[in-house]
């Protein structure tokens, strides 16, 4: 899995580029990055996969990214730090999701961004 190739110690690959598409072709609940007009089914796979990739990479990120967050406003050296119950209630998440989300971004920043497994 990909996924695993990034937590072996490589630093992670870049995906392929999510090109934004304008209004008009995202008003259209038919277009989808231009998947609809490829025609050969090989390269609608290849696409179709490369956006699969590049889409579970950007998650996976975002996710980090939002546990960092949560760290830094549950830092309990901030005068205005927030309890686990109002992280919780910003990100639309449970409060025990919460307390594992801050700890995880606890570790990123920790170690620089990079999960506590990857350290060995």
């Amino acid at each position: 899995m990909a996924e695993s190739a990034e937590r072996s110690g490589q630093r992670r690959l870049r995906p392929a580029p999510l090109v934004f598409e304008p209004a008009e072709a995202t008003a259209d609940p038919e277009h989808f990055f231009d998947l609809e007009s490829i025609e050969d089914p090989r390269e609608l796979l290849a696409r179709a996969t490369e956006l699969t990739l590049a889409f579970r990479a950007a998650t996976d990120r975002a996710t980090e990214f939002q546990a960092i967050a949560a760290a830094q406003l549950a830092d309990p050296r901030r005068f205005d730090r927030l309890t686990p119950a109002a992280v919780a209630e910003r990100a639309q998440w449970t409060e025990d999701y919460a307390v594992k989300m801050i700890e995880f971004g606890r570790d990123l920043i920790r170690t620089n961004g990079r999960p506590a497994e990857d350290q060995a």
